[in-house]
């Protein structure tokens, strides 16, 4: 296993996401927990990259997202499907990039020093939504198209695609 996480956050993207793909999962490789793997893939997205919160909400109830394994202060509890970019992301299974999360109707505000965010949600093979990976920033327009991919390319492999 590796002893630490790599510091991505200066690295460009088209490079960063890459390499943490691949510490993701070598550090992985062999874990089918979807508990253990959620909380490594938060922790190592967040400290890699340094965001303000990095963590999955799981579907709990046909409309309703838990907070599961994260990174950073506190969470929301529990999210409505179609409530917030989380929701919303769940409600309409499609990934959401927010530059500023003050302009997104009805955001949630779960840390008022959030300012920008990307959620993307998580299928499982037969293509049943699992969650939603939640990233904020404390920057404004901190995500765009590469982080969206990059994070889509490791959801993917966390709900099967590479793994068992």
């Amino acid at each position: 296993m590796l002893e630490t996480i790599p510091d991505l956050s200066r690295a460009p993207k088209h490079r960063a996401y890459p390499e943490l793909f691949a510490y993701i999962v070598s550090t992985l490789a062999g874990i089918d927990d979807d508990v253990a793997g959620m909380a490594t893939i938060s922790a190592m997205i967040h400290h890699s990259l340094r965001h303000l919160w990095t963590g999955f909400y799981r579907v709990v109830a046909p409309d309703l997202l838990r907070v599961g394994p994260y990174q950073g202060s506190l969470g929301c509890l529990e999210i409505r499907f179609g409530q917030g970019v989380c929701g919303t992301a769940a409600a309409e299974r499609r990934t959401i990039v927010v530059p500023d999360v003050s302009r997104f109707p009805g955001h949630i505000a779960c840390d008022a020093r959030s300012k920008s965010e990307v959620v993307v949600p998580v299928f499982d093979r037969s293509g049943g939504l699992l969650g939603v990976l939640d990233v904020d920033s404390e920057k404004r327009a901190a995500f765009d198209q590469l982080d969206a991919e990059g994070l889509e390319r490791i959801v993917r492999w966390f709900a099967g695609e590479g793994r068992g």
